[in-house]
C-alpha cells in the first residue's frame, strides 16, 4: 500500500515522556513528519484503572487517526502499551508499535543478577510485565517499584521546574530494602518513558555503577524497520497536540521549540 510524503508518525502519551521517543527517533528518521498527541487531559495514567485506560487510549487513538491519518502510531506510553496495545491495533487498520520495559536488555547487562524497574503503578502490577520477567529474567531478581512521582517531577523539569532529589532518593531507598540480603542493583530499568527525562537524578542518587536502561532507542529502530522504503516530506515544523486546555502545555515551548516543533495546539 502506498502512503503519501507528508503522512506523519503519530506519537501518544499521556505527557512529555513520548520526547524521550520523539528524540530517538529523530537520530534514525530525521525527515519524518511527526505528530505528538500529549494527553494532558487525562494524565497521570498511572493511578487509573485498567479499563479506565483502555477506553481512554482506544477512543482517543481511533479520534486521531481518522482526523490525522498517520502512516504509523507509536504508544510512547508504558502504562498505555501494557493495557491497551491488543486494542488499539484491534481498532487501527496501521501499524502500532508499543512501549514495554526493556527487561530484556536489562537482563542481558546485569553482571550482579539484580535489577531494579521504576514504573507507574499500573504498569508495574501487569501480567505483561510478569511473562517478560519469566521470559528473559528467568534466574535474575527483578525488584520493582511505583513511583508516580518521578512522572510529576519530569513534566515539571520540562518545564523549568527544578526536581527535590528527595523524591528521587526515596526511589533509590525503596529498591535498596528490597534487594536487602541480595546482591546490589547494578541495572535500573526505567519502565516510563517519562523517567529518562531524569537520568541526571537518578545517576547522582543510584552512582554511577547502576545503568539506566530505557526502551526509546529499541522502539526508534522498530519504527525505522517497519517504515523502510518509506519516502518522507514535511511540509512544515512537527506538530505537538495536546488534549484538554492548550495552557496545560505552558511552560513547555523551549522545549518544544528545541525539538523543531511549532507552538502548541489543543486537539
Amino acid at each position: 500500500m502506498s502512503v503519501e510524503a507528508a503522512s506523519p508518525i503519530l506519537l501518544f502519551d499521556s505527557g512529555v515522556g513520548g520526547l524521550t521517543v520523539y528524540d530517538a527517533l529523530r537520530e534514525v528518521l530525521p525527515e519524518a513528519p511527526v505528530i505528538y498527541a500529549a494527553d494532558l487531559a487525562g494524565l497521570p495514567y498511572g493511578t487509573k484503572t485498567e479499563a479506565q485506560i483502555a477506553a481512554r487510549v482506544a477512543g482517543l487513538l481511533g479520534r486521531m487517526a481518522e482526523r490525522f491519518r498517520p502512516r504509523l502510531v507509536c504508544i510512547a506510553c508504558n502504562t498505555a502499551s501494557t493495557i491497551a496495545l491488543g486494542m488499539v491495533r484491534d481498532v487501527l487498520e496501521i501499524p502500532v508499535v508499543g512501549t514495554v520495559p526493556a527487561i530484556k536488555p536489562a537482563a542481558a547487562l546485569t553482571q550482579t543478577g539484580t535489577i531494579g524497574l521504576v514504573g507507574t503503578n499500573a504498569t508495574i502490577r501487569q501480567a505483561y510485565v510478569d511473562d517478560l520477567e519469566a521470559k528473559f529474567a528467568g534466574g535474575k531478581r527483578l525488584l520493582r517499584v511505583a513511583a508516580p512521582g518521578l512522572v510529576e517531577a519530569a513534566e515539571a523539569k520540562l518545564r523549568g521546574a527544578p526536581v527535590d532529589p528527595a523524591l528521587i532518593a526515596d526511589v533509590r531507598d525503596r529498591l535498596a530494602a528490597l534487594a536487602e540480603n541480595a546482591p546490589a542493583i547494578d541495572t535500573l530499568v526505567l519502565a516510563c518513558t517519562h523517567f529518562p527525562l531524569l537520568a541526571e537524578e537518578l545517576a547522582a542518587a543510584f552512582g554511577p555503577q547502576v545503568r539506566q536502561i530505557d526502551g526509546a532507542q529499541g522502539i526508534a529502530r522498530r519504527i525505522a524497520h517497519l517504515l523502510e522504503g518509506q519516502s518522507f516530506s514535511a511540509s512544515g515544523p512537527n506538530r505537538f497536540i495536546v488534549t484538554g486546555p492548550i495552557s496545560g502545555a505552558a511552560g513547555l515551548e523551549a522545549a518544544l521549540a528545541a525539538r523543531g516543533f511549532g507552538p502548541a495546539e489543543a486537539l
